[in-house]
């Protein structure tokens, strides 16, 4: 589903700024984000391992990212599956500055990379009516 991931990606790209919504108990936390990265037809977003996000996957894996563009939106949903190893993160790290200054030896912080399986998208009009969907 390559060309489905593509046209998510291409969306996230435009909208710039995106929403993760996760589960804390049992009460909805949503913060935003900007990182995602298209590799090998998956999307790709991090999260620190020291944030209280990171806890929320890993205790209820089931999470939504929305994005907007002017009146139309990405609803995409699904399992967090987060890599095993740090080495993916670590080579996106690599490099820049800001990433650097908090994912390094000395903070002992890591940026835990992870894709959505078993997921879902939907581009949908503001009206709600689904204008594209894709399964992952």
């Amino acid at each position: 589903m390559v060309e489905g991931a593509q046209r998510i990606d291409e969306f996230m790209n435009e909208a710039k700024v995106f929403f993760l919504a996760t589960v804390d108990e049992d009460k909805p936390k949503n913060r935003p984000l900007g990182f995602h990265l298209l590799k090998d037809g998956k999307i790709y977003f991090g999260v620190g391992n020291q944030k209280e996000v990171y806890r929320q996957i890993c205790e209820n894996p089931y999470v939504e990212i929305v994005a907007l563009v002017e009146t139309d939106f990405l609803r995409y949903y699904g399992k967090a599956v987060f890599e095993e190893s740090y080495d993916f993160a670590d080579s996106i790290v690599k490099g820049n500055e800001f990433l650097e200054s908090i994912y390094n030896d000395e903070t002992g912080f890591k940026l835990a990379i992870f894709h959505l399986g078993e997921a879902t998208a939907e581009i949908r009009n503001i009206a709600g009516e689904i204008m594209e969907s894709y399964n992952f």
